[in-house]
Parts: structure tokens; C-alpha cells; sequence
């Protein structure tokens, strides 16, 4: 079951969105449409994909105007051929208008993530490696291109920085640069300051790396592109001892054979820093 963002935080990000496209409103909409017009559009699919932004696409409508009514066809995480309608929209014109573009570019962006996402997750079939999202998101819109992650049978990593514990190389440098060089001593030392429940994971660059490593505590360990021999032998070496999770120029080319290796967790900054947006339209239908 998909896990949605709650309504409130979708309507702070889609209030902002309107805010920021209609500051004083639609000035071609008012200048130019009678104010009596209605519209019936359509939302259709000008390509295949993945449904996702349906709660977002409908909030753009109803916080414009109340009196606009959206239907959806399909749902979040539904796949789609080229030509589908995926909803209906009626309303006041000049409000369905100016609503319009704020609400196509939520549900075409998180489609997009949603449709790469799936191919992702299509690729490691039959292995048990969980395809996951990373921070490489749009500020401000984590939460909804998260969530595209999900509708597209993808995971989420870590949300925030106040989540857990994640040592990456630059923690590293500037650790050694202080004076510290044991990393085994100093993930010990920070497990003891943390609560029991912070999962924490260390990013390693090299195979030297992995034992200090896990003599450390890590729960999991981000091997930060590694050839796919480095891979396997890493999963050989830390036998279970720890989460193994893949990073760092995994294409979807190559996602099976990483798979393959036996890698708990492949993250994947793509599906989310530089998607291509699906080709939705909102089509007006003539009375």
C-alpha cells in the first residue's frame, strides 16, 4: 500500500507553487475569457508511464477555485499507454486555466520519477536488491519526488540529514585532518553517543576500507563505485555482517549485474536529479 503525503503538507507546497505562477492572478484568463466560461479538459497521457501526483494535480484545481471538480481515472503507481485519459477536470474557465500549468508540472515531474523509478525496479527482478532513492532532490519537493519513488516500486533512503547516520568520505577527511585517524575507534566512540535505535552507515571508496569499517559498528556499509568484481567480492567478504548497499554511476544499463553481485541496496541519484518530466497534456473538450 503506498504511503501518501498527508494533505496538508501537499497543499503548503501546491499554495506556493499557485502563489508563485498567479501572484495577482491570471491576467490573460480575466482580460480574455468571459467570466461565465466553463471548461471540461482532460488530462491525457501523450506517452506511456506511471502514474504519479494524482492527490497533487487535484489540489492544484480545488485551492484555485472550490467549485473546480477533478476526476481521476487512474491511479498513483497505475501504469498507462500513450493516449490514456487520465482524469477530467470541469470548472470555472478562467480558474481550471489558471491552475493548469502548476498542476501539470507537479504531475509530469513526479510521473517521470515514477515511470524512470519502475524501469529501475524492473531491472533487478528476481534478485533481492531494493532499488532506493538518494537526497539529490528539487529543494523543497523532497517529499513529493519521494514519494514518486514509491509509486514506482522504488524505496526511499534516509529522508533528512536527522534521520541517521551516514559517514561519507568528506566526514572522513575532516576527521583525519583533525587528528583522527583511527576510523574503527571513532565510529565506536560515536555509537556510544548515539540511541540505540540510529541505524548508521559509512561510505567506503576503497576494499581496504570495509573491515575498519565494520570493526566500527556500521550497520551498513555504501561502497561508492566500485566495479561490479569489487562488488562481489565485497559481499563475499563482509558475509552478512552488514547492509551492503552500491553507489555512484549505476546506469540502468548496469543495474542487473550490480544486482547480480548480491548488494542488499543499490541507491540511485538519477530517478530523482535529473528525470525527464512525462509528456502530459490537459486537453479542452468543446461542448
Amino acid at each position: 500500500m503506498l504511503i501518501k503525503p498527508s494533505r496538508d503538507a501537499v497543499d503548503r507546497l501546491v499554495r506556493a507553487a499557485l502563489d508563485e505562477d498567479a501572484p495577482w492572478g491570471d491576467l490573460t484568463s480575466r482580460a480574455l475569457v468571459p467570466a461565465s466560461a466553463r471548461a471540461a479538459m482532460q488530462l491525457v497521457a501523450r506517452e506511456s508511464g506511471v502514474l504519479s501526483g494524482e492527490g497533487v494535480f487535484s489540489a492544484a484545481m480545488s485551492l484555485t477555485d472550490e467549485a473546480t471538480s477533478t476526476q481521476f481515472h487512474f491511479h498513483d503507481g497505475q501504469d498507462f499507454t500513450a493516449g490514456a485519459v487520465l482524469a477530467m477536470v470541469e470548472g470555472p474557465a478562467h480558474s481550471v486555466l489558471q491552475a493548469e500549468r502548476v498542476a501539470l508540472n507537479f504531475t509530469q515531474r513526479m510521473s517521470g520519477i515514477a515511470t524512470l523509478t519502475r524501469q529501475y525496479v524492473l531491472a533487478v527482478d528476481g534478485t533481492h536488491a531494493r532499488v532506493v532513492d538518494t537526497r539529490k532532490t528539487t529543494p523543497g519537493l523532497r517529499l513529493l519526488e519521494r514519494y514518486a519513488v514509491r509509486c514506482g516500486g522504488g524505496h526511499n533512503h534516509r529522508f533528512s540529514l536527522s534521520d541517521a547516520v551516514m559517514v561519507k568520505d568528506n566526514h572522513l577527511a575532516v576527521i583525519a585532518a583533525s587528528g583522527i585517524l583511527d576510523v574503527r575507534d571513532a565510529l565506536r566512540a560515536m555509537r556510544a553517543g548515539l540511541p540505540h535505535t540510529t541505524h548508521i552507515e559509512v561510505e567506503v571508496d576503497r576494499p581496504e576500507q570495509i573491515e575498519a569499517v565494520l570493526a566500527g559498528g556500521a550497520d551498513s556499509i555504501l561502497l561508492d563505485n566500485f566495479t561490479t568484481k569489487q562488488l562481489r567480492a565485497a559481499v563475499a567478504q563482509v558475509a552478512g555482517r552488514a547492509l551492503i548497499e552500491a553507489s555512484g554511476g549505476i546506469t540502468l544499463e548496469r543495474m542487473r549485474e550490480v544486482a547480480e553481485t548480491g548488494v542488499d541496496i543499490i541507491s540511485v541519484g538519477a530517478l530523482t536529479h535529473s528525470v525527464r518530466a512525462l509528456d502530459l497534456g490537459l486537453d479542452f473538450l468543446p461542448s
